[in-house]
């Protein structure tokens, strides 16, 4: 039924993948302590399709805008009163700005590092008690904060 060989390739190349997890795990166990948090970052790390959200392993969100500071500060509070999220504090840090945030019993933590003057970097954290971190609130709200960014009025350009 099966050509010659066939069969005991599959099984070596299984053999190969278990292996190599193995080793993986191995390294991960073996390495000393920050350097272990570290491998397991970037093993650990995600992209949700399509969107460029990024997720580290105790599930705060990160995405990258190619919006200034003031745009997106604006299009995060139009996405609070859209999910109903009370804002608890919105302050200016040496980065960018500082944004908290209560939905239900989640703390909504936001962070805007201004990368240039047309870039910002969103850091979100949606924390339930001590421990618990909320990936999937934390996702929307950055969804929901690209959609209020895409309906913000454009800017009129001058004319030359």
């Amino acid at each position: 039924m099966y050509p010659e060989g066939c069969f005991r390739k599959g099984v070596g190349e299984m053999r190969s993948r278990t292996g190599l997890v193995a080793l993986a795990i191995v390294v991960l166990l073996g390495a000393p302590g920050c350097a272990a948090v570290g491998l397991a970052f970037i093993a650990g790390a995600s992209t949700a399709a399509g969107t460029g959200t990024q997720y580290t392993l105790d599930s705060i969100a990160y995405r990258t805008f190619t919006a200034p500071i003031n745009d997106l500060r604006r299009a995060t509070l139009v996405t609070f009163k859209r999910m109903d999220i009370a804002m608890k504090s919105d302050d200016v840090t040496e980065e960018g700005r500082q944004i908290v945030g209560q939905a239900g019993d989640r703390m909504i933590d936001i962070e805007l590092h201004r990368l240039t003057s047309k870039t910002t970097r969103m850091r979100v954290a949606a924390k339930q008690g001590w421990f618990f971190k909320d990936r999937a609130t934390a996702g929307e709200i950055i969804a929901q904060t690209e959609r209020s960014l895409d309906d913000l009025p454009a800017v009129t350009q001058k004319p030359r």
